[in-house]
């Protein structure tokens, strides 16, 4: 990473790929999963509620990562991300 850039930990946002297009001025891609479900029903980031499981991160500029429809790679409930973050790898 640039020497640069700080990774700044806990950020608390709300982040979607459903809103309505008469309702903002930029093109936005459409969620893979809502659109797979034909509904608007999911979200990437929910405020002090949930993170999608899809949800990989957030590149610059506004370039949001999804895996959907395949397990997130960079979860720990992924057996090869096990162990990563308490020492055990």
């Amino acid at each position: 990473m640039n020497p640069l850039i700080k990774e700044l930990k806990g950020a608390n946002m709300d982040i979607d790929m459903a809103t309505p297009k008469d309702k903002i001025l930029w093109h936005q891609d459409t969620c893979p999963w809502n659109e797979a479900e034909e509904t608007q029903d999911h979200k990437c980031a929910v405020k002090n509620i949930s993170l999608c499981p899809y949800f990989c991160g957030v590149n610059y500029m506004d370039i949001l990562l999804c895996c959907y429809p395949h397990p997130n790679p960079l979860s720990e409930e992924n057996p090869v991300n096990r162990g990563i973050n308490d020492g055990n790898l």
